[in-house]
């Protein structure tokens, strides 16, 4: 993220917190690249569940856990372009996306990157056939998950 795109986000969260009308700031407004961004962590969360039903298996399917290690991977590598500028619930979207994303780019490129890399070493553990190396590459990238969830995620179960 460019810093005029840093400047934009803040300017916006800025406007939305001082009660300013922030881009997009009528409640409910959807964008194309947040239903983009939406199917992809959609997909992610349908191929994860693939694999942990592999794993309650007697005898997994390896080839059905190395396929959907392969797609969370590519999808992983997707999301930062899925995350463009004033596109928070904050600013009035339909998102779970918080405002910390374009408030904190550093630590969200980070946990994007953490899930990039332990979607890979699921993908590596997934070739090797061990189901106790998958599940503990599954324990890895599950984490990862929470800690960007935790941070950068809406939760209305709060």
């Amino acid at each position: 993220m460019t810093f005029r795109g840093i400047a934009v986000a803040a300017f916006a969260v800025a406007l939305a917190g001082c009660g300013g009308e922030a881009p997009g700031a009528e409640a409910g407004l959807t964008n194309p690249v947040i239903e983009e961004r939406h199917d992809n962590f959609e997909g992610i969360g349908d191929a994860f569940k693939a694999i942990r039903g592999q794993l309650e298996q007697e005898s997994p399917d390896f080839s059905v856990i190395q396929a959907n290690a392969e797609d969370i991977n590519q999808r992983a590598g997707n999301i930062e372009q899925h995350f463009v500028e004033e596109t928070a619930r904050e600013a009035g979207y339909d998102t779970e996306a918080l405002a910390a994303i374009w408030q904190k780019p550093e630590e969200f490129a980070s946990a994007t990157q953490k899930l990039i890399d332990t979607s890979a070493a699921l993908v590596e553990a997934a070739g090797g056939g061990d189901p106790a190396a998958v599940g503990a590459a599954v324990k890895e990238m599950g984490g990862s998950c929470k800690n960007c969830h935790d941070q950068f995620r809406y939760d209305d179960e709060a």
